[in-house]
């Protein structure tokens, strides 16, 4: 383990309180993981969702970016359907397996009931679907494979990832940490956050100090009219899942950039520096429609929605696919797609329902990979 990142580790988790639900998060993930180690079950971590940035210790502000959970959601949904157990670490109020399909649009949930005879019940036009949607629900409740937690800020975050990861060691290869969380690459130390609401009236500016033992001035002030936000990057802990915390799981993270000149040299990047089995590369504007895998084990492999079966987004940009791609192999042999043969006018397919198969296939060649290596001596 590189002492560097050892001593960053030590310091941050020194540092920074831990979340106060920690320990029923350790019991309920202990539990879970058990029952399912027990059952020979293959598990898998799903991150989904944004991590704030608190600019106080009393929050009234905080930075945030705009991610709703939904790659998150939707992945565990496919992880569930072919037969993994499931925790869900998700950012507090973003989309949940399930109850996606009713919360993330524009219309009420009440939209989709109606009353008859003093009774609510689903309006017709949605029965079939949601009747599909509560029978996947309830299988997967009866089976009790998944498991919900939650965080609200990156060092609860942090301190969650790193216990959960920690209870997952013993499953070794089974395990998958599917890291789709969109993790603030910044933050406030605990240390220089000021507790109080910072004032923006000049008068009261004098106020916000920060706490006790340091010498620092609070990390976000106001100075004169103007607020200084002065943020310290957040140690990078994703090498510690490979080196320390959880060594044989199968770790998948990603890279999101809005540049596509550069979107695989990042993935590849991300794959050399933290040594994870896979990186998923994806674009802002395209991201519902296609991502590369970077792997190893495999190489680069895009992935991509059929152009008859893909999504409308409002805020995609469908002229940029294929643009990240430097060896135009979007028609080679090396692109992976759901049925061209379905015809026009059938539902969109969501990518989730063609990335989790291929990492299925993956996880499945990294368990017999470990099984066949020679024991230790």
């Amino acid at each position: 383990m590189d002492p560097s990142i050892q001593e960053a580790e030590s310091h941050y988790f020194t540092n920074e309180p831990p979340p106060r639900d920690l320990q029923a998060t350790v019991t309920l993930a202990r539990e879970f993981i058990n029952r399912h180690a027990t059952e020979g079950r293959r598990l898998v971590l799903v991150t989904s969702g944004g991590t704030t940035v608190p600019l106080e210790t009393q929050t009234v502000r905080y930075i945030d970016n705009f991610s709703a959970g939904t790659r998150g959601a939707t992945s565990a949904e496919y992880f569930l359907q072919e037969g993994y157990a499931v925790i869900f670490l998700h950012r507090q109020f973003s989309l949940l397996p399930y109850s996606r399909h009713y919360s993330h649009n524009t219309r009420s949930f009440l939209d989709y009931m109606k009353e008859e005879d003093g009774r609510v019940v689903v309006d017709g036009q949605h029965q079939e679907e949601m009747l599909r949607v509560l029978r996947q629900y309830d299988e997967v409740k009866r089976e009790n494979r998944l498991l919900i937690l939650s965080f609200v800020n990156i060092t609860e975050y942090l301190w969650d990832l790193r216990e959960v990861a920690k209870l997952m060691r013993p499953l070794g290869p089974r395990a998958i940490f599917y890291l789709a969380a969109a993790v603030s690459d910044f933050f406030v130390p605990h240390d220089r956050m000021v507790e109080h609401k910072i004032q923006s009236n000049e008068e009261f500016s004098g106020a916000s100090l920060p706490s006790e033992g340091t010498s620092k001035p609070p990390a976000a002030r106001t100075e004169g009219r103007s607020l200084i936000i002065d943020l310290e990057p957040v140690p990078k802990f994703l090498k510690q899942l490979v080196d320390g915390w959880a060594p044989e799981g199968m770790i998948v993270s990603f890279k999101l950039e809005t540049d596509p000149a550069i979107l695989v040299k990042k993935a590849l990047y991300s794959l050399n520096k933290y040594s994870h089995h896979l990186v998923i590369g994806n674009l802002l504007l395209t991201r519902k429609w296609e991502v590369v895998f970077v792997s190893a084990l495999e190489g680069e492999k895009w992935i991509r929605v059929p152009r008859n079966r893909r999504a409308k987004s409002i805020s995609g940009n469908e002229s940029l696919v294929g643009l990240a791609d430097p060896d135009g192999k979007k028609d080679g042999n090396r692109t992976v797609s759901a049925d061209l043969s379905i015809p026009e006018g059938e539902p969109a397919v969501e990518i989730e329902s063609i990335i989790i198969p291929e990492i299925t296939t993956m996880h499945t060649k990294i368990i017999e990979k470990a099984q066949t290596k020679p024991p230790v001596t």
